[in-house]
């Protein structure tokens, strides 16, 4: 079978519902930017040195699945799967459990000072570039308002992780 269809030739592709739109919608944006974050999750997990934030991320990867999906797909009615509050509530465990591990730490750091951490930063930046093009997408587009809210714990999520992972916290000092 060809990877290749020639369908996209003209600068168009298809939704999951079939719909042709330009690549350059905000809708393939959007689930463009989260399929990054799922291939950069894929990086970072093999540096955390930690067997569960690794299964967490994996976690999160396949998860990130289906949110990709359901921005894939304009008609509600065509979704197999979706993202419910139980997915935030778990990622709000996850934050809580590592929050608390680092003694709830104040000010900005100078991210990575490994490599776990650093990859995850990175993680952390596309995080939350994909929760500002889905917020895009949902003033053209009716979305489900959870995807934002999942997108926006997974952010605090990431940056709870990668503060974990710093081997040394470099403070931030701001000099003239």
């Amino acid at each position: 079978m060809d990877i290749y269809t020639r369908t996209g030739d003209s600068g168009k592709t298809s939704l999951f519902d079939n719909k042709r739109v330009l690549k350059d919608d905000i809708r393939v944006e959007s689930y463009g930017t989260v399929d990054e974050l799922i291939s950069f999750l894929g990086l970072a997990k093999h540096y955390v040195g930690c067997k569960q934030i690794y299964n967490i991320i994996q976690g999160i990867q396949e998860k990130l699945f289906t949110l990709s999906a359901n921005l894939a797909t304009e008609d509600p009615d065509k979704m197999k799967h979706r993202i419910i509050e139980e997915d935030i509530e778990n990622l709000e465990g996850y934050i809580d459990r590592y929050m608390e591990k680092l003694d709830n730490p104040t000010g900005f750091i100078v991210p990575g000072s490994n490599k776990g951490s650093g990859y995850m930063h990175i993680c952390r930046t596309i995080c939350r570039r994909a929760e500002r093009r889905i917020t895009t997408l949902s003033a053209k587009a009716d979305i489900d308002p959870v995807l934002i809210k999942y997108t926006n714990r997974l952010s605090d999520l990431i940056y709870a992780l990668a503060r974990y992972l710093e081997e040394e916290e470099i403070k931030v000092g701001y000099r003239d």
